[in-house]
């Protein structure tokens, strides 16, 4: 009897913390698409996507290079595309997503410089519209460069199950 007591008072305790949902707070005064913090109820699961980088989108265009793989806006579409799938796979949505972290590659054509406004292009239609208005907290780097030479882009996110 006190084991089963205890059995539901644990269950009762924990029913709220997962019904709790994912604070977004924005910036204030901004409104530039990205939280400036996000708060994570207990009892949600943390889901961490390995990077992901661009598909091919020219499969007649040397190997490895920046022409088979698009510039940097082509590029985080493609990435944007490929975490929404993997999310899709177990369960989640980009919704789901609280953290990103974006690295981009200097773009040759733009004189090194990242391509951040291409980058932006890309982003803006997967979040903060109307249809998925979720925003994660999310930070944007520029590197000397990644594994492959023709990528511009790779993207990590954090999603939450509730």
């Amino acid at each position: 009897m006190i084991r089963s007591a205890l059995l539901a008072a644990t269950l009762l305790a924990a029913a709220p913390a997962a019904a709790q949902e994912v604070v977004r707070h924005r910036t204030p005064g901004s409104t530039f698409p990205i939280a400036m913090a996000v708060e994570v109820p207990a009892g949600a699961t943390t889901v961490m996507v390995s990077g992901m980088v661009p598909a091919v989108t020219d499969a007649n265009a040397p190997r490895n290079s920046l022409a088979a793989f698009g510039d940097t806006r082509t590029q985080t579409a493609s990435v944007l595309s490929r975490i929404e799938a993997s999310l899709k796979s177990i369960g989640l949505s980009l919704g789901d997503v609280v953290r990103m972290q974006v690295f981009l590659v200097g773009d040759p054509g733009r004189g090194g410089r990242m391509d951040f406004d291409g980058f932006m292009a890309a982003y803006t239609e997967q979040f903060g519209t109307q249809a998925q208005p979720n925003l994660p907290a999310r930070s944007v780097m520029q590197v000397a460069g990644l594994v492959n030479p023709g990528w511009l882009v790779e993207i990590e996110v954090t999603a939450v199950r509730r």
